[in-house]
């Protein structure tokens, strides 16, 4: 029985020292491949998830649909043409298959910062730069990814309230609205655990979202009436990845 305290201290410890999943603030990212806002969102803002151990208090979920809707013979129609309904679902395919928030992450900010440069012809650069291998592509070719994508599509319409634009963010399930690029705020008033990581630390007192005016960010509105795009010319969906 003695032999067995070492054991039991080292448990203890493990759960005192590191934040337990219940305590980790859920922070989701409901978004689209191509629409510019989300990008420059995830690009410049969400990437602060991983500066000062913000991520050790974060459960950082990512939900490519954003804005698409699915028509009655069953046809996705996405905001900015087929080339977003297929990146939506190369992303959902990434996410899914490499479920370490890191590991896709780093695929999905490469993707995303190519399309904010007008390069997305370059976009299966992104396995290399993730050290992906090709079973995002698989997933896709098999029809898998369009499964995950309507998966997605449902959770996206059960928001409530209904998301308006995209980037829509939520904060242990409750939306940020407008002032989603002071998500880190949000996430600090929320976490009710002990280990503060140095990011909430350096907050400034004042930097409560609800004692200041919030600043107009653009968005990708979810109108469907008019803002879609038909068509736009197509990139390569059958690449070649080096194992």
């Amino acid at each position: 029985m003695a032999s067995l305290c070492p054991l039991f201290a080292f448990f203890l410890l493990v759960c005192i020292s590191s934040p337990s999943i219940s305590q980790k603030v859920t922070l989701s990212l409901y978004y689209e491949t191509l629409c510019p806002y989300c990008a420059d969102f995830i690009v410049n803002h969400l990437v602060k998830v991983f500066d000062g151990g913000l991520t050790s208090i974060v459960d950082l979920r990512m939900i490519p649909w954003g804005n698409a809707f699915i028509q009655s013979d069953g046809t996705f129609v996405c905001q900015h043409g087929p080339n977003e309904c297929f990146l939506n679902a190369i992303e959902a395919c990434a996410i899914t298959i490499y479920p370490d928030v890191e590991r896709h992450f780093s695929f999905i900010y490469c993707m995303e910062s190519l399309a904010l440069q007008n390069r997305l012809n370059e976009w299966v650069n992104c396995f290399e730069t993730a050290r992906f291998g090709k079973e995002p592509i698989d997933c896709y070719t098999s029809g898998y990814g369009n499964v995950l994508e309507q998966k997605f599509a449902a959770e996206t319409a059960q928001l409530n309230p209904p998301h308006r634009f995209v980037p829509w963010v939520l904060v242990n399930n409750q939306p940020i609205q407008e002032d989603f690029k002071n998500f880190v705020s949000y996430v600090c008033n929320a976490y009710q655990g002990t280990q503060v990581p140095e990011t909430c630390k350096s907050l400034p007192t004042e930097s409560n979202s609800f004692q200041k005016e919030i600043p107009t960010s653009p968005v990708c509105s979810a109108n469907k009436t008019g803002n879609f795009i038909s068509s736009s010319r197509a990139i390569n969906k059958s690449p070649v990845i080096n194992p």
